[in-house]
């Protein structure tokens, strides 16, 4: 197989990364030499390759081992050296303005979360208080947020492993979407979180409005398998998944979930054991899951797995829409409606929903292990919001046996993970997942036939 072509070049940051002190250089800098290093390389090689629709992040590293990065200190500031890069970058030896800008955010992120975040007393990430602060710190300093812009952030999940169909409806929801003001915000990769930002960005230029925001948040454990798509202009690279998630809900006014598989069915269960906590009963927050008539059985899926698990009331927390992006479009609108309302009622601010309480049970990092595995407690009987936070962990352990590198290793070296709980509720995840292989949905890095990372056991 012949080798991918590359290329050796020098990149000036861009965004964030322009004016800096001399100390700051110098963190950069030694950053870039020390235990991040490898970090910043996977991630960075991602950024390099975006928009491919590759989601093998081991193939990825291979294909390019030869990739190396390194942050240099010069008299006016610094520049990011590039060894063996993918010539895919670069136009006629210029590096893609768009993919600079990427870059730039992948050097910015990791070495602002190391060096402010991690490595600053100011921060207590063992309290739920700390974490919220330091995610705000982190969007903040990625200058995501407009203060003083009205609520128009959509917040849209889904899988990157879709159907053509869906993906077509996904873009015309988008559309009716950024027709209507509203701005993007997705998880970054190919799918449903490349399709709205398409159609949005076609809405945006028919209503003349400039500087939209196609936002994209990921963590380093996952950008490789899902690199940011071509029409991300705001990257911002979150310490691990947990905080990925604070992010979304923290900044987003609406959301809208499109068909997906386990890393969908984990975001949909992180948001509603959010909402079913007691302390956020009566808070506005628009949620609507939406796909094309030939997804109607999806959701159906979703929602009795849902009702069966966390009750029947649960479903007041969200409306499905089945092949209608107008009326989508409509109900995310009027629902930002409702959250601006509440939040000058209640003086909160529009760029981060500090009123909102997430419990420590949904900020903690999960390292899915197969004894963190086994050890879920998957009854029913619970707090709902608890159990939910449970299942959540059940379905980022696969996400991470599927596509991260250390979950791939862990399954290879051990074996399958065991999830066990109830039986009822068991029984209804394994259906659940059935179903998510025979549609396609659970897929393996490099496009072979899907075996399970898991074994549920009841």
């Amino acid at each position: 197989m012949a080798l991918p072509e590359t290329v050796d070049a020098t990149v000036v940051p861009r965004g964030g990364l322009d004016m800096l002190s001399r100390s700051e250089i110098a963190r950069l800098h030694d950053a870039s030499r020390t235990g991040l290093h490898e970090m910043l390389r996977r991630c960075a090689l991602a950024v390099l390759t975006y928009g491919g629709m590759g989601d093998d992040a081991r193939a990825l590293l291979e294909q390019y081992k030869d990739f190396d990065i390194e942050v240099v200190q010069r008299d006016r500031g610094i520049k990011i050296e590039l060894r063996n890069a993918p010539a895919i970058a670069f136009v006629d030896g210029r590096i893609i303005r768009g993919i600079a800008e990427l870059l730039s955010a992948v050097v910015r992120d990791i070495v602002y979360v190391s060096t402010e975040i991690q490595e600053n007393p100011r921060y207590d990430l063992s309290t739920s208080a700390g974490i919220t602060n330091a995610v705000f710190e982190i969007l903040r300093n990625a200058r995501v947020m407009r203060p003083g812009a009205e609520p128009n952030l959509v917040v849209c999940w889904g899988g990157h492993s879709i159907s053509r169909a869906e993906y077509d409806y996904d873009k015309l929801v988008g559309y009716e979407l950024g027709l209507r003001g509203l701005d993007i915000c997705t998880g970054c990769g190919a799918g449903a979180m490349k399709a709205p930002m398409k159609g949005a960005a076609v809405g945006h230029q028919k209503q003349r409005i400039g500087n939209p925001r196609y936002i994209g948040v990921t963590e380093p454990g996952i950008i490789a398998a899902e690199s940011p798509n071509a029409m991300v202009n705001h990257l911002v690279i979150m310490p691990d998944i947990e905080k990925r998630l604070e992010a979304f809900v923290r900044l987003g006014h609406g959301f809208v979930v499109f068909p997906g598989g386990v890393g969908t069915a984990e975001e949909i269960l992180y948001l509603l054991g959010i909402l079913l906590h007691p302390d956020n009963r009566g808070i506005p927050f628009p949620l609507v899951f939406s796909g094309p008539r030939a997804a109607a059985p999806y959701f159906e899926r979703i929602d009795a797995f849902l009702r069966l698990a966390l009750g029947d009331e649960v479903a007041s927390l969200y409306r499905i829409i089945i092949d209608d992006p107008v009326e989508t479009a409509r109900a995310v609108t009027s629902g930002i409606e409702k959250v601006r309302e509440y939040r000058i009622a209640h003086q909160d601010a529009f760029f981060y929903n500090w009123r909102l309480t997430i419990p420590e049970d949904f900020q903690h990092p999960f390292v899915p292990t197969h004894e963190n595995m086994a050890s879920l407690r998957l009854q029913r009987g619970r707090e709902r919001h608890l159990l939910a936070a449970d299942l959540r962990r059940a379905f980022s352990g696969i996400v991470a046996g599927n596509v991260k590198v250390d979950g791939m290793r862990a399954i290879e070296q051990y074996g399958k993970f065991e999830i066990r709980g109830e039986p009822e509720l068991m029984e209804a995840m394994d259906a659940m997942l059935a179903d998510f292989v025979a549609q396609h949905r659970m897929k393996l890095p490099g496009g072979t036939a899907y075996q399970p990372c898991y074994r549920i056991v009841w």
